[in-house]
């Protein structure tokens, strides 16, 4: 007997948990499936999983133990749903491919998109991809190994090869009956390409345009022209600007003699900004993208070599301090007063630097603007910088009651805040210019930079004008 649902949330329910009613995967549900799944009970895990949706699945496949995963594979292993596994983070994909033979993932490669298998299988090792692609039948064989000869990264990994193609002078009727009758179209799809006698895209026509259209009237004479082909060597975060920038639903993908190989659609684009946004992200923070489910052992490789950097520029700004060991010797206060420096100066570097390797990122930051941000970044940094010069030195003054110990903190506030500000701007596009991802070096030159400015600042001052 399959067991009952968890019930339903209370009448009366906060707004947050009837948001979460309307995922398959609930608090509730969860807890239903641990249990099953300490009882070791695959019967009632089978019962309780199948039923969720190919994501809902893959984020329970990740959130629990490497043993309990195992287990939750063996009791759906007859049935389990091939999506499942191109929803799956990559480092539990690689586990639970692991747990499946060559002949089940082959099957699974089969009944997925292309752009979808090709994603499963990409991070295999030669031999492993050669085993299974033997395993797949030809016509599969043929559409993956195209994708995977593609950069990674790129429009033609991210593509799927199952489209709707039409020639101009198809009447809607014949358009119709066709999609109708082929048994070979993509379960889902959104525009009708119409192509010349090359094959090369010239124009596209929306669904729900043919559904409105009389059955006489061709392709031709209704077919936006004005169509963003994107060649396969794109490079994906180009893709997304793309849809983005242009409100795309899909858009054709087109080889090197622009003849149309592919499609690409927006739940594929909205993957790709989502994993470009989380990199970013960790890459700012100096960790691997697949932090949360990696090994303990991999975890602390990935951090190490970022500490390591952090640990080299932080011996940059001792030596600063080194350099001023006699001033703070006469002056003890001056040891209390340096992190507050340092600190806003970091703050404040990130701040800008979060900004613009976003609008790096869409493309909201390019040649024509950069020196009006620039000028505005710097004037943010000194107001904010005389603001919080007044109240640090204010504090100062209370604290000590040095009314020149305060001027000089206040000094190297406003110093290292407009430092910051530029820091955050032009390091970021530096590195950008020279071909370097800013998401991945520019936080720890932007720290060092802060750092150093705000302690040789600080300190200098007060050997100038204490001493």
């Amino acid at each position: 007997m399959s067991p009952a649902p968890p019930a339903a949330p209370a009448e009366g329910a906060t707004g947050e948990r009837e948001s979460q009613d309307l995922y398959g995967l609930t608090p509730e549900l969860y807890a239903v499936i641990k249990d099953a799944l300490e009882a070791r009970d695959l019967g009632r895990i089978e019962a309780l999983a199948v039923p969720l949706h190919a994501a809902d699945l893959a984020d329970l496949l990740e959130r629990v133990s490497s043993d309990e995963r195992r287990l939750i594979v063996d009791a759906l292993r007859p049935t389990i749903d091939p999506e499942v596994l191109a929803e799956l983070d990559e480092s539990v994909r690689d586990e639970v491919l692991d747990y499946l033979s060559p002949h089940e993932i082959a099957d699974a490669v089969t009944k997925l998109d292309t752009d979808d298998a090709v994603y499963l299988i990409e991070d295999l090792d030669e031999a492993e991809q050669k085993a299974l692609l033997d395993a797949v039948p030809a016509e599969d064989r043929a559409a993956i190994e195209e994708g995977l000869s593609f950069p990674e990264h790129s429009a033609g990994r991210l593509m799927q090869r199952e489209l709707v193609a039409a020639p101009a002078f198809w009447t809607i009727g014949q358009s119709i009956d066709y999609l109708r009758a082929d048994d070979d179209l993509p379960n889902d799809f959104y525009d009708i390409f119409v192509v010349d006698p090359r094959h090369a895209p010239v124009g596209t026509v929306p669904l729900s345009r043919v559904i409105r259209t009389r059955r006489p009237v061709t392709l031709g004479e209704i077919m936006d022209t004005d169509i963003r082909a994107i060649p396969a060597t794109m490079d994906q975060e180009d893709v997304a600007y793309l849809f983005n920038q242009y409100d795309l639903v899909s858009a054709p993908v087109v080889g090197d003699d622009g003849r149309l190989i592919g499609v690409i659609t927006v739940d594929d684009v909205l993957e790709v900004t989502g994993e470009e946004a989380e990199e970013d992200i960790f890459r700012l923070a100096g960790v691997g993208e697949t932090d949360v489910h990696d090994s303990l052992g991999r975890t602390a490789r990935r951090r190490f070599v970022w500490l390591l950097v952090n640990l080299a520029t932080a011996i940059v700004a001792s030596f600063v301090i080194g350099m001023f060991q006699a001033t703070i010797e006469q002056m003890v206060a001056l040891a209390v007063l340096m992190p507050i420096v340092a600190s806003m100066g970091g703050n404040a570097g990130t701040q800008t630097l979060t900004v613009v390797v976003r609008a790096l990122a869409t493309k909201d930051l390019a040649p024509g603007n950069a020196v009006r941000l620039i000028g505005k970044e710097g004037l943010v940094g000194l107001l904010n910088g005389v603001v919080f010069a007044a109240i640090v030195g204010a504090v100062a003054y209370l604290w000590f009651g040095s009314a020149a110990l305060g001027a000089v903190i206040a000094a190297a506030m406003i110093v290292n805040m407009v430092v910051a500000g530029l820091a955050g701007i032009l390091v970021p596009l530096a590195l950008d210019r020279l071909g370097i991802d800013p998401a991945i070096a520019a936080s720890v030159f932007v720290t060092t930079v802060t750092d150093v400015v705000g302690f040789f600042a600080f300190l200098g001052f007060a050997a100038l004008v204490l001493l």
